[in-house]
This record gives structure tokens, sequence and C-alpha cells, in this order.
């Protein structure tokens, strides 16, 4: 079952490079490959259309979204966002008001069902080959964005949203050649299938409801 029928529910994609696939072709991509997986369990979820943009922080994506619309209703949304307001310094107490408000607007595009919303968190990229190219230090990293998903999560429990963690898997395997992309920076399709395997059991159990 790997074509979506006709009727099949919609999906919207919120995020960045992450969300986009940056470096990966467009099968590779954690929406596209999610949507595929949940097709093969006999979900018809159609390929996602996606809102995102490699460097997007949390403002620009409120942006990008708003020169998107009108966006209408869709049946499942996901937001993933963050990594760039932490590379470019900003404060994780900031961050909180504006995802908040994109977590909303997520809502709000789910037909007002939070069940019906996926976040997943913020991988760490201090552990690739980029952050040698930086003036961060892999520690330093780690602990922002450690703040920043704390206070993700806290918001999506306070909204009822289900909220999958990869960035232990990230940070596990994000070092590993097979799983960047050729800038030593972004994903790779392997890596993305991993995180579509974490994102799986929830996006299965929201779309049941």
């Amino acid at each position: 079952m790997a074509n979506a029928p006709a009727t099949a529910l919609s999906f919207l994609a919120l995020g960045d490079s992450y969300t986009i696939g940056e470096g990966v072709p467009e099968s590779g991509r954690w929406p596209v490959q999610l949507a595929k997986a949940l097709r093969e369990e006999g979900i018809a979820l159609a390929d996602p259309r996606i809102i995102a943009t490699t460097g997007w922080t949390t403002d620009e994506l409120a942006w990008g979204i708003d020169g998107a619309e009108p966006l209408g209703e869709w049946d499942f949304v996901t937001l993933l966002i963050g990594v760039n307001n932490q590379y470019r310094g900003r404060s994780a107490i900031d961050f909180r008001d504006e995802f908040e408000t994109l977590l909303q607007r997520a809502i709000r595009y789910a037909r007002g069902r939070a069940d019906r919303v996926l976040v997943l968190s913020i991988p760490d990229w201090g552990v690739t080959p980029f952050v040698k190219t930086t003036q961060a230090t892999p520690e330093q990293v780690a602990t922002e964005l450690d703040a920043y998903n704390a206070t993700a999560q806290v918001v999506c429990e306070a909204h009822e949203v289900a909220y999958v963690d990869i960035t232990p898997i990230s940070r596990e395997r994000g070092a590993e050649p097979e799983m960047l992309a050729d800038d030593g920076l972004h994903p790779s399709a392997a890596m993305y299938t991993l995180w579509t395997a974490l994102a799986l059991p929830a996006a299965r159990s929201l779309l049941q409801r």
C-alpha cells in the first residue's frame, strides 16, 4: 500500500532543515518516510505538505506559515523547530513563547484537535563534525538543546500534544558517517529512518483515534 488513495488523511509538516530534509532526496525526508510507513500499516495518510526551510527559526517559520495562508484544515500536523534559535544564541525563555504560539497554530490547523498533532524534539548537532567549524563545544550545544527540549516538552504536555524524543538517537549515532548528509551537519535519510521508527507508534495511535 505504497500510494495513498484519494480519500487519504491530509498531513501538514512544519519545521526547518530537519523537516525539509536538507541534503537528502524527497523520499528520504522523515515526514515522507512516516507517511509511507503508516500507509504500509494500512493507515491511509497522504504525503505531507511541507512548510519548512533550512535555517528557519521559530519566528521565521511563523512568517513562512503566514505566507502560505490560507492553509485550511488538516487531519495530521507535525512540528519540529528550534535548532536555529539555539544556533543563533537565543534563549530558551524566548523560545518558549514562540514555540507555544506555533503549537497553538498547529492545533488550529488540525481542526482544533491536539490529539492529531505530533512534535519531535530537536536533535543534537553538537555530535556532528560541523561543530568543529564553530566556536561552540559539544557540551555547550547539548546543554542548550536540553533546555530547549525540556521547554518544548512542558508546552506540549500543557496542551496535551504528543512529544517524541529523537534527541538520544541523534546523540548515539549522529556522528556516524552513514547517518550524515554530505555537509557533515544534517542527517542522512538513514538517520531520518531511525526518527521515523520512533515517531511511528505515536503517529499510529493519534491517527487511529
